[in-house]
This record gives C-alpha cells, structure tokens and sequence, in this order.
C-alpha cells in the first residue's frame, strides 16, 4: 500500500509544528519564565533547546523518514539483524496513550473556558468568585466528560479524513489562526497602562534573579523546559518524517519546526507579561495562571469578554494541535503493526481512548480521594509523571543511541538520511558530544525528575 504524503512543505512544518506547540508552551513556559526571573532564564532556556532538543528532534525524523513507517514498524526496519530496539514500540505506544489519557481532559478544560468566555460567565464577578468557578468545574464530572469526549471526537474526526484532506488541512488553518489570534492579543497585552514592566521583566536579562532562585535550579527548570516542550521521545514527530520526501535536509527542517515552537512560547510571554504586570499580578502562579489569573485580567479589561473568548479559542486550537498529531500516530501504529485499515483504526483506539481518559476526568470529583503519588496528587499528576519523567526521557535516550550506536542504526546512516536534500546540514563533529555527553544529560533529566518529585517536594 503507498504511504501518503503530505500536500505541502508548509503542511510538514505547521503539523510537526502543531505537535510541538501545545499548552506547555503557553501554560508551563511562561510561568516557569515567571518564576524563574524572566529574560535570563529565557537565554538559558534557548541555548538548551539547540542542544538538547533539536538533535534529538532530528534523529526522531531520521528514523521515521528512512523506516518509512510509525514506531510500530521504524525501528525493525533499520536495526541490525538480531537487535532488540524495536522493543521500544510498546514503551512509545504506551506513552501516545498515556499522554493523551490526561491530554483530553485539559482540552477539555479548554473548550470549557472558551465557552464560558462567549457567554460572559465570568463578567462582574469577583477574583475570589473566579478561582471557586474552576473549583466548581472539578466537582462536575459530567461536564467534564463530555468536554473531553468532544476533544476527543474532533481530533478523530480530523484523522478520518487522512493526512492530506484531513490532518493537514485542519491543522494549517488552525496553525494560522493561532498566530493571528496571538498577535492580536500581544497588541493588547502590550498597549495596557504599565504593561511595560511587564515587558522589560520578559526582555530586558537580570542575571541577579538567576543567583536569587540558585544557577543550578535555574539551568534544571531550563533544560527540563527544553526538553519537554518538543514532546520528543515518543514516536509522535517521527510518524510525520515516514510522511515527507527527502527533497530537504532534515536539520533545516528541524530547525525550521524549532523557531515555530519557539515563536508560540515566546509570544505567549508577550501577552501574560505585560497583563500579569499591567494589574499587578504575580506570572509566576503555575497552572493557576490560565483558569484564574487570566480570567481574572479578561475581566478588568474593557472587552475583556472578546480577548478572552480569543485567548480561550487560541488555547483550544493549541492543545488540538498536539491532540491530532499524537492520535496520528497512534491511529497509523495500529495500521502498521496490525494491518488495520484506517477506520477500524479509529474506531477501535477511539474507544480505548475515551475509556482510558475518564480516570484523568473523576481523579477531581468520584476518584479525589485517590493521591497516587502522595500528598494532594491527582490521577492526573501520576500519568503526567510517567511521560513527562518517564517516557520522554527514555525514549529520547533510545532514539540517541539508536542514531549514534554501531549496535543501532549507527552515526553514518543517520548523517546519510538527515542530509539527503537540499537545506543545512548536519554537523558531523558533534559526534563525540551526541555520543558521550547528551546520554549523560539526559539521564540527569531523568534521576533529577525523581529527586525533585520525591525527595525535594517532600511528597
């Protein structure tokens, strides 16, 4: 059966760019920025995303544009006779499944707010009548539900339609409305009396904040960010390489998808700031920052109902984005592995799907007696946990050694297939640091996940 391909090169770049942005982006980069001391954790922050992120982002194409197939089938395609690497399929369905286990029920949450928004739910209400409305939400497992079975079924849907008529063509209008929505919003944001220190805190360095919260914290918060943001290790950026030609280099196209990623963190900075700072309110709140801190600004804004309902529609689109792209690749796992026409894919992995997410849903209202990782910890905060500190990490770490090993693929394959094409090339001296030192900083990522989870939080 021939593998479709995407329409466009613009289709390549908005999807693997949509997969990358989604709400950590929005939601854990720029409190973490926050929290952090603003632009000089930004710096530090970049300079990890070149050298952590975008080498592994290149070998996750590498293997899926070589294999010509998802995780299912990538790594038996290219692994020496004999080897065991395509073992990680199971680690790499297992973390497309638990990321969406959770994922659902924050788009969910998004579509909530987005409604709420249109119908002026929160207008003359009070900040302290604000915070008990997410309260409120979590006490609402029905509503809650539905949410997150609307997410779910628009992003099958989407998936139905395959990757040209469906997945791209969705994405790229979703893809642009989404930067048309933010600058819009950053046009507010920084036009609001005393959104200017808003916007020196984000871009003007203070090196002196760095030594406040302690270097080391600031390059762990920094890394781990790096890291995360790209969604790297699991198979979900390498199922749209096994849908490109090899008309380009794939380390100009990494980069490319990089910049895009970036650019949504970056701007999305550039709204919260100078609005957090424009009310004299902290940006550093943590995830409390969407469904209280900003709804509470929207409501001191004049037309605070239609930027929220904009902030809300672009949130929405951002956790959609992702949504899509990993239900790809677990929906084409299914059609490589098992043989499975598309349909029976879908409707299969959509039942399995919805069932598997309403843990993540009652862990706020039937199941909140449940603390899986102690403490007041959710169901969701545990399968957070197993991806972010678990899944991600090893699989990234797998990828690496795969492209670099002579027990894997090995350095000189992966350097043939991510050069073929026109566009930059890859570095071949950085051999000795992708061998030796990269594994090495990925496994400090991962212990340091544990130590700060379990021995520092003290839960």
């Amino acid at each position: 059966m021939q593998r479709e391909k995407f329409s466009s090169r613009l289709g390549f770049l908005l999807i693997s760019a949509g997969c990358a942005v989604g709400l950590g982006n929005v939601w854990r980069f720029p409190y973490i920025t926050g929290q952090y001391g603003g632009a000089a954790f930004v710096l530090i922050y970049l300079f990890f995303l070149v050298i952590l992120g975008l080498p592994i982002m290149i070998m996750e194409f590498a293997v899926g544009r070589a294999s010509q197939k998802s995780a299912a089938r990538s790594f038996e395609q290219l692994e020496p006779k004999g080897s065991k690497w395509h073992w990680y399929k199971y680690l790499s369905i297992a973390g497309n499944y638990l990321l969406m286990m959770f994922y659902t029920t924050i788009g969910g949450w998004m579509l909530i707010y987005f409604y709420k928004m249109v119908t002026g739910v929160f207008e003359n209400r009070t900040p302290q009548q604000i915070e008990m409305t997410f309260g409120e939400l979590m006490g609402q497992p029905i509503v809650m539900t539905i949410a997150m079975l609307l997410v779910v079924i628009i992003g099958l849907v989407v998936c139905s339609f395959g990757l040209q008529k469906g997945i791209e063509r969705v994405n790229k209008v979703m893809m642009c409305s989404l930067f048309v929505i933010m600058l819009i919003l950053v046009i507010r944001a920084v036009t609001l009396d005393g959104a200017i220190e808003g916007l020196k805190f984000y871009l003007l360095p203070d090196f002196s904040k760095i030594a406040e919260n302690g270097l080391g914290n600031v390059i762990f918060a920094a890394m781990g960010q790096a890291f995360f943001t790209l969604s790297l290790g699991i198979g979900a950026l390498a199922i749209f390489g096994s849908y490109i030609s090899k008309d380009r280099s794939l380390t100009g196209e990494s980069i490319n998808i990089l910049v895009l990623d970036t650019l949504v963190a970056i701007i999305a900075g550039l709204i919260i700031f100078p609005s957090c700072f424009a009310f004299d309110i902290n940006p550093g709140e943590g995830p409390k920052l969407v469904f209280i801190t900003l709804p509470n600004i929207f409501n001191q804004m004049s037309g605070g109902r239609i930027w929220g309902t904009l902030f809300f529609i672009f949130m929405t689109f951002a956790a959609l984005t992702t949504i899509i792209a990993v239900f790809e690749n677990i929906i084409s796992f299914f059609m490589d592995l098992k043989g499975w026409s598309r349909k029976k894919a879908i409707l299969i992995n959509g039942i399995a799907i919805i069932i598997l997410s309403l843990p993540c849903v009652l862990g706020y209202n039937l199941l909140s007696g449940i603390h899986p990782l102690g403490g007041q910890s959710t169901i969701l905060d545990l399968e957070d946990f197993l991806v972010s500190n678990n899944i991600l990490p090893i699989g990234s770490l797998i990828y690496l050694l795969f492209c670099v090993s002579r027990y894997g693929w090995g350095f000189d394959n992966f350097i043939k297939e991510t050069d073929s094409g026109k566009g930059i090339k890859f570095p071949k001296w950085t051999k000795v640091y992708l061998t030796y030192l990269l594994p090495v900083i990925i496994l400090v990522i991962f212990v340091q996940g544990y130590l700060s989870k379990f021995i520092f939080s003290g839960g």
